[in-house]
């Protein structure tokens, strides 16, 4: 049984994506701020140590072996440029930690873990659209944190390829999560779907299909590749 360490677990894409990957027969250990349901560990990526802890006792409710990391976990809170500089620099400071830094501790601590075992292994990063193409004025740190997580993902995969540790990213567009929609909503709502050539924005079950393709299905030739799943508002 495939055993994968998801964060962000308790709603939109990480809810379906455990959804999915359950229904194929892994096991899922997730993770959430609050550590509510079943099979849910707590942890507060704000704090420094959270990480490590979570990996920590993900390996213990594994039983000592983990295959695969996703790391969905994000922050999404605008930051405008008019705030005050120490507030500004909190809250860049806040989102870098939760989306990036805590998905790097990660990361490191999955790539050490499959080298010990002398075990493959893979790293599914959901990063985002503004990874590639920048977001809104008050959104510069969640842009900064996605493009950061991309050149991460990519370091991974040339560097350890050769030891059957693989990694793999997604960058979603706007998705129908509660996330997204405060945010369409504080944009013009309907209006944004203008710049959407499909028409509509993700399902989360959509993109649950491609971390459980990454996750279980993804040939080893593919690591290093990132998906876009957008419906062509960004095309590379």
């Amino acid at each position: 049984m495939t055993c994968i360490l998801l964060t962000g677990s308790s709603r939109g894409i990480g809810a379906a994506s455990r959804t999915a990957l359950e229904a194929r027969g892994a096991k899922v250990i997730g993770q959430s701020t609050s550590g509510e349901g079943f099979g849910t560990l707590a942890a507060d990526f704000r704090d420094p140590d959270a990480p490590e802890a979570l990996w920590q006792a993900a390996l213990t409710q594994a039983g000592g072996e983990i295959d695969v990391l996703v790391n969905n976990a994000g922050l999404f809170d605008p930051n405008p440029i008019e705030k005050p500089d120490g507030d500004w620099l909190d809250a860049w400071e806040e989102t870098m930690r939760i989306n990036l830094t805590a998905s790097a501790q990660l990361s490191r601590l999955a790539v050490r873990h499959w080298q010990e075992r002398g075990a493959t292994g893979r790293i599914v990063h959901v990063a985002s659209r503004a990874g590639h193409r920048g977001d809104s004025p008050a959104h510069w740190h969640y842009a900064a944190s996605k493009g950061g997580m991309l050149a991460m993902h990519k370091t991974i995969a040339r560097q350890y390829a050769a030891e059957g540790i693989l990694s793999f990213a997604i960058t979603p567009g706007f998705t129908d999560t509660a996330m997204a929609g405060d945010y369409l909503d504080s944009r013009g709502g309907s209006g944004l779907l203008a710049d959407i050539p499909l028409g509509r924005v993700a399902e989360p079950e959509e993109i649950a299909r491609i971390v459980e393709f990454l996750s279980l299905d993804a040939p080893p030739s593919l690591t290093g590749a990132t998906l876009d799943a957008n419906g062509a508002s960004y095309v590379r």
